[in-house]
């Protein structure tokens, strides 16, 4: 059976570094044999994304240039159809194969969401799911949505070797090693005009200068 791929969708509006921390950190704890990108298109559990789908996809295709084992599926982004996670994964099926094992990349705030999505328990037959948690926030499934707890119980392994033993259907769970910062406050910051070096790739920077985004 072939390295498991992780699968990392977002609105990316923009890519920042915790995002790029998240896939690094995922790709070496659970033997990720790479990573897929996936900008989303409109976006069902979230307002519409401030930027176009071609400067968000621009700036992930920047963010990842230099990452030989990232790519980018343009599928959603260039769709004016909402974008939901299993019809993706379905897809992707087609494209890759049954064998192939997949891991979809989260984190623990959107996994603890995660049965309010749709058709939520459909996602296990399609892939595993990495939830990367918060440094001293582990992970507890007394702290989950009962139906949820009870998925977490049955499917959460210990070992990410387990992973690639099959190709969906499992949990597994991995501490990120820094603090995550979110979109929304990159945006803010862009909007006050300060400084977002420590936050955003360089060649997302530039990009986001050159074309003027988030400003007003």
């Amino acid at each position: 059976m072939s390295e498991p791929l992780g699968i990392l969708g977002g609105t990316f509006d923009p890519i920042h570094t915790a995002h790029l921390r998240l896939a690094e950190e995922a790709a070496r704890q659970l033997r990720l044999g790479g990573v897929l990108w996936i900008p989303a298109g409109q976006p069902r559990h979230r307002a519409a994304p401030l930027a176009a789908p071609e400067h968000r996809l621009a700036m992930v295709r920047a963010a990842i240039a230099d990452h030989p084992d990232y790519r980018i599926d343009e599928t959603e982004v260039r769709s004016d159809a909402p974008s939901y996670t299993v019809p993706t994964l379905e897809r992707l099926r087609r494209e890759l194969g049954e064998a192939r094992p997949l891991v979809l990349l989260m984190g623990a705030d959107a996994f603890l969401g995660l049965a309010t999505w749709h058709r939520w328990r459909e996602l296990f037959r399609l892939a595993h799911l990495g939830v990367a948690s918060r440094p001293g926030f582990a992970l507890a499934a007394e702290a989950m949505p009962a139906e949820l707890a009870d998925e977490f119980r049955r499917r959460h392994r210990s070992e990410s070797a387990a992973l690639a033993t099959a190709p969906a259907g499992a949990i597994f769970s991995f501490p990120l090693s820094a603090g995550t910062v979110s979109a929304t406050e990159v945006r803010a910051k862009l909007r006050q005009g300060a400084a977002a070096d420590q936050l955003l790739p360089a060649p997302v920077l530039d990009y986001i200068r050159r074309h003027r985004l988030y400003s007003n």
